[in-house]
């Protein structure tokens, strides 16, 4: 696949709710908002406050991700890291894109989306023949072409607004894991990016601890983190040779977003691959009558 198909889904609006699956004990999740959805439907498989509006923190960046693709970010070019950029950024945590060094584009989107460095979301920006309110108004355009009604954007960080829901952001994760570009860099556990004339090499560890674990078999996501957040986990897995995505915003803890992930995970492989019941609710086979 070359650049991003923004394909319109069926959006937030428009899914009716269904009941979670049937039999069996529903996981704790720990973070304020959560949501499961089957990547093929968008059929809520587990929910909690799914629809409730949050600040979504560095989840925000699948979105400059979407918005540069669409605009024809050219992978093999060069771009240099600026001070605006580093403005951009400020408030954050660590970078380690230095102003003044020049990286490839494709290195700049790893930089962004396996470590979320503050700096790269404006740099793209300006590769792909953006300035900063620009990509704003593609990530917010995005949004409302796939009738993500309440997902507002007003920073390309994250760092400072933007607004969604668990269920919204599912979804257009959903969207980004169709781009094989998007796809392949969030599934990358570790990456060196090299600075133009090779003075600084820069070793990124992806944020996606269950990526990272190897547990259960995980497609890759995004992570984020600011006070009014809480912690935010967007990730897509494969149960059963079935592909979901998962949201879990607000959570209190660093590490509960990826124990309520543990949560789901287990819970989910300990029931079977989810079926559609005759009357359209979700069950699992282990629940099909015998």
């Amino acid at each position: 696949m070359g650049r991003l198909a923004l394909w319109v889904f069926v959006g937030a609006a428009s899914l009716t709710s269904v009941p979670v699956w049937a039999g069996g004990e529903l996981p704790q999740v720990k973070s304020a908002s959560a949501v499961v959805l089957d990547a093929s439907t968008g059929t809520e498989l587990y929910g909690k406050d799914a629809d409730q509006i949050r600040s979504i923190a560095s989840t925000t960046k699948i979105f400059v991700a979407m918005a540069v693709r669409e605009h024809e970010l050219d992978l093999e070019g060069w771009t240099e890291v600026t001070k605006g950029d580093a403005h951009e950024a400020r408030g954050g945590s660590r970078t380690r894109l230095a102003v003044g060094d020049k990286f490839r584009n494709q290195d700049l989107l790893r930089a962004m989306l396996i470590a979320s460095d503050n700096r790269a979301p404006t740099a793209l920006a300006r590769a792909a023949g953006m300035d900063r309110d620009e990509l704003v108004a593609a990530m917010n355009k995005i949004a409302k072409r796939l009738k993500l009604k309440k997902t507002k954007f007003s920073d390309p960080t994250g760092l400072r607004g933007n607004v969604s829901t668990a269920r919204e952001m599912a979804l257009a994760l959903r969207t980004a894991l169709e781009d094989d570009v998007l796809r392949k860099i969030m599934a990358d556990p570790a990456e060196t990016i090299v600075a133009q004339g090779g003075k600084h090499r820069i070793e990124y560890s992806s944020t996606n601890r269950a990526l990272v674990a190897k547990t259960y078999d995980v497609i890759g996501g995004k992570t984020g983190y600011t006070e009014a957040a809480g912690y935010c986990f967007i990730t897509g897995a494969r149960f059963a040779g079935k592909e979901v995505v998962m949201a879990f915003l607000k959570a209190e803890g660093k590490d509960t977003r990826f124990a309520d992930f543990n949560r789901v995970a287990e819970w989910m492989s300990n029931r079977g691959a989810p079926v559609l019941s005759s009357g359209g609710g979700p069950l699992f086979e282990n629940d099909r009558p015998k």
